[in-house]
């Protein structure tokens, strides 16, 4: 997702701004921040947002199963917004095995980058919150979906996922904290990481997926 260097200053300055986040880089080293090539999925902003919604809630061999049921239905190639509006609703639903809330929220994206509501070749130069504001208007795309797609899709540097709960698992863990962080609380932990809360938020997502849970005891 950055170049070497980028990342090397990235994580220097986290480093220096947040002593806790240093600590879980001594313990699991750091991330990987390079795309994936491997990583399976279409590449354009419409294809990875159709990914999204398809996989929401669902484990990856599921996700990537429903996905790939869909892409059949469509003759092996992700549907075009035009496609998905002339599908029959419950037609695609069940051949794709979606539930009714998925394929109404597919058939809202579609609608919206039809009518030029959502002008995805235009999210590369917007800012972050005019970002999720145009996503999140689409029915079923909520707000962590749109940090994702901007963390994920866009590589934006600066995104706090503030309601991922992986996100506040760690932190709550890392820092010792009493429980969950709200989203405001979450929100003032991490301002130090500016301006690569993307980045620390891949530390402590890569740190808790690689430290083990310590369970209580069990009582005698």
């Amino acid at each position: 997702m950055t170049s070497g260097g980028a990342a090397g200053a990235a994580l220097a300055h986290l480093r220096a701004a947040d002593p806790v986040l240093a600590r879980l880089l001594d313990e699991q080293g750091p991330p990987e921040t390079r795309r994936d090539p491997s990583r399976p999925g279409p590449s354009d902003h419409y294809g990875a947002l159709v990914r999204s919604i398809v996989g929401q809630q669902l484990s990856v061999i599921a996700a990537r199963s429903i996905y790939a049921r869909l892409v059949a239905f469509f003759g092996g190639h992700t549907p075009s917004p035009a496609e998905v509006l002339g599908a029959e609703p419950d037609e695609m639903r069940v051949a794709a095995g979606l539930s009714r809330a998925k394929t109404a929220s597919l058939r809202s994206l579609a609608e919206h980058v039809v009518s030029g509501d959502l002008e995805l070749e235009r999210l590369d130069a917007l800012p972050d919150e005019e970002i999720v504001t145009k996503l999140v208007a689409v029915k079923g795309i909520g707000e962590w979906s749109a940090h994702m797609f901007l963390m994920f899709q866009l590589e934006r540097p600066d995104v706090l996922a503030v309601g991922d709960l992986g996100i506040r698992r760690a932190a709550e863990r890392a820092y010792d904290l009493d429980a969950l962080p709200s989203p405001a609380e979450l929100t003032a932990l991490a301002e130090p990481w500016r301006p690569y809360r993307t980045l620390a938020c891949r530390i402590l997502w890569h740190w808790l997926g690689n430290t083990p849970v310590q369970r209580p005891a069990t009582p005698a």
